[in-house]
Parts: C-alpha cells; sequence; structure tokens
C-alpha cells in the first residue's frame, strides 16, 4: 500500500453499490444484544445521517449497535463525552491517523517522533473517551524502507509508549493491514510476543488476510493476542477480474470469507469482544442491514 494513501480511502469507491445491495433495513425493532456475547460496532465514517455525534451516536443505538470506533486524533473530546452520555453508545477503540503519514519505521527520525507522538496522543484520547484500545499500524515497508529495518525501527519506537499504555489502561492493538508488513501468522506472533507486554496485541482485520491468506488459520495462530476484530470482506474474483482494490466492494456474506469457520477459530481462542464493520458508508436502512448481518455472522 503506497504511504499517502489513506487506509479507507478504497470503502468510498463501493460505497453506492453496497448501499444498493444491502438488504432492506427490517420494521421490526432492532436486536437489543449482539449473539453470543459479542458486541458490534462500526467505523465513525460508516454513519452518513446524523449532522451531530449525538445524532449518530444514537441512530446506531437505535439500530441495535453497541458501539463506534473513532479516529484519533479528530474529534472535540466534549462533543464525544456528550454523545457517549446522551445515547449510552460505547467508544470501544480509537483508530490511529497519523501512521502512514508519519511512520515510525521512517528513515528519518523526525518522522519517527512525529509518528511516536501521535501514538501516545492517541493511547491519552483514548482513556479520556473510555476506549481500552488505538488501533496502530506499526511500519511501512517500501523501496527507501527494508523489511529488516522497519521491523526494528518500528519496535523501537513502540517500546517507547508502552509505560505510557501501561498507566493509562490502554492497549497498543496492531493491525494486520497492506503495508507490507507482518505478513504471516507466525511473524506477527512473535513480533508481538518480542515487547513481553499485556499492553501490547492485535486489531485483527479479517477481510485484509483473505487476499494472502484465511483468517481462521491466523486466528489460531494469533489466538490471545487478538485484542479487537475489523468485520469486512474480500472476493478474490473480483480482486483478480478487476483489481485488488475492487476485492473489498462486496457485502458481508457475500464474498469469500468462511465466516462459519472464522467463529468456529474464535471460539476456539476463547475470543468473546467487539467486532467494528469497517465497510462502506451508508444511510439508515444500509446501516440496519450491517447491523442484521453482524447478528447473523456472530451467530454462527
Amino acid at each position: 500500500m503506497n504511504q499517502n494513501i489513506e487506509r479507507r480511502t478504497f470503502l468510498a469507491v463501493g460505497a453506492a453499490s453496497l448501499a444498493a445491495t444491502a438488504a432492506p433495513a427490517d420494521k421490526a425493532e432492532p436486536k437489543s444484544k449482539t449473539p453470543n456475547g459479542f458486541k458490534k460496532a462500526t467505523k465513525h465514517y460508516m454513519v452518513k445521517p446524523g449532522k451531530t455525534l449525538v445524532e449518530k451516536f444514537q441512530l446506531l443505538k437505535d439500530l441495535g449497535f453497541d458501539g463506534i470506533e473513532l479516529d484519533s486524533p479528530r474529534h472535540d473530546p466534549k462533543e464525544v463525552l456528550a454523545a457517549k452520555e446522551k445515547t449510552g453508545l460505547e467508544v470501544p477503540g480509537l483508530v490511529g491517523s497519523a501512521h502512514w503519514g508519519s511512520p515510525v519505521s521512517d528513515p528519518d527520525a523526525a518522522v519517527r517522533a512525529k509518528g511516536l507522538e501521535a501514538l501516545k496522543k492517541g493511547l491519552r484520547e483514548a482513556k479520556e473517551f473510555g476506549a481500552s484500545t488505538l488501533l496502530f499500524v506499526p511500519a511501512v515497508v517500501g523501496k527507501k524502507t527494508s523489511y529488516a529495518d522497519a521491523y526494528k525501527r518500528s519496535q523501537e519506537e513502540i517500546r517507547k509508549a508502552i509505560p505510557l499504555a501501561k498507566e493509562l489502561g490502554v492497549k497498543i492493538a496492531i493491525e494486520n493491514v497492506w503495508n507490507n508488513f507482518l505478513l504471516s501468522p507466525l511473524e506477527m506472533a512473535k513480533y508481538i510476543d518480542d515487547f513481553e507486554s499485556d499492553h501490547v496485541g492485535v486489531h485483527f482485520d479479517v477481510g485484509n488476510i483473505i487476499l494472502y491468506g484465511w483468517p481462521e488459520q491466523w486466528i489460531r495462530t494469533l489466538g490471545k493476542r487478538i485484542l479487537k476484530l475489523d468485520i469486512k470482506e474480500f472476493s478474490r474474483t473480483r480482486c483478480d477480474k478487476e483489481g485488488r482494490w475492487k476485492g473489498f466492494e462486496v457485502p458481508l456474506m457475500k464474498g469469500d470469507c468462511d465466516w462459519p469457520a472464522v467463529m468456529k477459530a474464535l471460539k476456539d481462542i476463547k475470543y468473546v469482544g467487539w467486532g467494528a464493520a469497517e465497510i462502506a458508508a451508508g444511510d439508515k436502512e444500509y446501516l440496519a442491514g450491517v447491523a442484521r448481518d453482524m447478528d447473523t455472522i456472530f451467530g454462527f
């Protein structure tokens, strides 16, 4: 992935097509509880309706969602806390937004310092919002940054943030993403274990793995290291015919993710927790369909 591409730019491309194929909303009241003890969330960008955070939070609450993940830094803390208090919707995790532009694997020490400061700021913001994790992309491997250097530099910088994470009670959740880094579950497990800290784990993106692996296999290898889940699809057929980014432009349960196998693997490692949809944005009807699809997935 190019360093200049935002992590979710591709999702906007397929928003219209996904919204059109989403299941229509039921007239019945949404489920109040996600199956099997799981909790379901969306990313903030997915919620088109609502001019204020309170309106967006309330919509998700009404549709049966348990939480929303926010980008960091982006939102006014007062607005976030007010929306949480008024609606009861949780903010289980934040998503770092500076790790692509200022990766802590960069050859330039000044860039690494900027990335580290953003990581620390995100941890503090997560604490303020009541979030337990901060999603973090640890490195970007490219022509100017070798795999070995990315591994060494990123671990050195992340270690500098662990004392703060421990102090705040917030965990650094390393995501598996298309950054040419940590390309096998065995390597990712070792990378996490190298920190020797309970405050560094994995934010596991189910859809990102399908291009070059099987998520259920990664889940069993990563095991207790998994802190949170991102829920999305990927179609190998669309990828092969139209390009890799098109692989994401399929609704939940319409791609190549074997959700029963994924859920079986999660049960095997005894993971019960948050899963956040990271798919196209849409209106109320579309989001209601997403909520139902996630209930179906977590119900397997």
